[in-house]
C-alpha cells in the first residue's frame, strides 16, 4: 500500500521557512525545561508535573482563544492528545534522571525510528543517498553529545524513549490533516483538560518542588509560545513534508538549542559542535534533497 500525497500547498522557500520556524521553537522547548527543571545553584523551579500541566493548559487557553472555544471543542481527537501528553510527561520526567546528551540521544533515535518506520509502513521508500542522509544527520548528532553521553537510568532511558514515540506519533498524526491551528487547538485541549483533571491528585500523592515565580513563566512560555504556536506552525508545515523528511528535519534541533544556550546559558562554541553540525546540516539536506526531487516526495 502506498502513501496517496496530496500535492503541497507551499512554495520550497515557505516550506523550508515554516520547517525552521517549529525547529527553533522545538529548541526553544528544550531551553526553557533545561532552565526549570534542572535549576541553577537555587535548585529547580518547578516540578516535572507542574511545567507540564501549566504548559498543555496554557497552551490549551491561548489557541481556544484564538480559534474560539466551540470550534475548538470540535477539532482534535483523543488519539493525538494522547501522544501530545506521552511526549510531555516523560520528557519532563526523563530530564531529571538523564543527563543532556544522553537524553537527546535517546530522544531523536526514538522520533527517527517512529517516523521514518512510519513513513516505511504507509508506502514510503528512500534510495540509498537518502539512509546515508539519514546516517549522516543522526552520526553528527551522536559526535556531538558523545563527551556528555554517561550510561543512562534505566526508568529514565525507558521514559524518553517513550517521549521520543509520543513526538513521532503526534507528528505523523499531523500530515495531511485540515486546519493546522483548530486541530492544534483541539488537540491542546484535550490535553489540557487531562492534565487538570490528575493534578491535584498525582501532586497529592507525589508532591514535588514548590513553585516558583521564575518557573511559572518559563512553563507558560513553554506552553503559549514555543508549544501552542510552534506546535501549529509544525502542523502547517507537516502538509507539505513526507515521514521521513520531517523526522529527519527534527534532528537539527539539538544544534538550535545548543546554539541558543551559546547565546542565552554562555555556554562555550567549540570545534566539536561546528564540525557536528556540519555533518548533520549535510546529511539533512542530503535526505531532503532526494525526498523532494520525487513526484510528492514517495515512490
Amino acid at each position: 500500500m502506498t502513501l496517496t500525497h496530496t500535492p503541497s500547498p507551499h512554495t520550497p522557500l515557505r516550506l523550508f521557512a515554516l520547517t525552521a520556524l517549529a525547529m527553533m521553537a522545538f529548541a526553544a522547548n528544550s531551553i526553557l525545561a533545561r532552565l526549570a527543571l534542572a535549576g541553577g545553584d537555587t535548585g529547580a523551579d518547578i516540578g516535572p508535573w507542574a511545567f507540564t500541566a501549566i504548559r498543555f493548559i496554557s497552551g490549551a487557553i491561548c489557541l481556544a482563544l484564538i480559534v474560539g472555544p466551540s470550534k475548538t471543542m470540535r477539532q482534535g481527537d483523543w488519539k493525538a492528545a494522547g501522544s501530545l501528553l506521552l511526549y510531555g510527561i516523560f520528557f519532563s520526567y526523563a530530564y531529571l534522571l538523564l543527563s543532556a546528551g544522553t537524553g537527546a540521544l535517546i530522544l531523536f533515535a526514538a522520533v527517527q525510528i517512529t517516523m521514518i518506520g512510519g513513513g516505511l509502513l504507509a508506502g514510503e521508500r528512500l534510495r540509498a543517498l537518502q539512509w546515508i542522509g539519514v546516517a549522516l544527520a543522526m552520526g553528527g548528532l551522536v559526535y556531538l553529545m558523545a563527551p556528555k553521553v554517561a550510561p543512562p537510568s534505566p526508568l529514565g532511558a525507558g521514559m524518553m524513549a517513550l517521549a521520543g514515540l509520543g513526538w513521532g506519533l503526534y507528528s505523523l498524526m499531523g500530515r495531511g490533516k485540515g486546519n493546522p491551528t483548530a486541530l492544534t487547538a483541539g488537540n491542546f485541549l484535550r490535553a489540557g483538560l487531562i492534565c487538570a483533571a490528575l493534578t491535584l491528585p498525582l501532586l497529592g500523592l507525589f508532591p514535588e518542588t514548590p513553585l516558583r515565580l521564575k518557573g511559572l513563566i518559563l512553563a507558560l512560555l513553554s506552553g503559549v509560545v514555543t508549544s501552542a504556536l510552534g506546535y501549529v506552525i509544525w502542523y502547517t508545515a507537516l502538509k507539505g513534508l513526507t515521514a521521513t523528511r520531517a523526522g529527519v528535519a527534527q534532528l537539527t534541533v539539538p544544534f538550535i538549542a545548543a546554539l541558543g544556550g551559546m547565546l542565552f546559558i554562555a555556554e562555550p562554541f567549540t570545534l566539536r559542535f561546528f564540525i557536528a553540525m556540519c555533518i548533520t546540516l549535510a546529511g539533512v539536506g542530503l535526505a531532503t534533497i532526494q525526498i523532494s526531487s520525487r513526484k510528492g516526495g514517495v515512490e
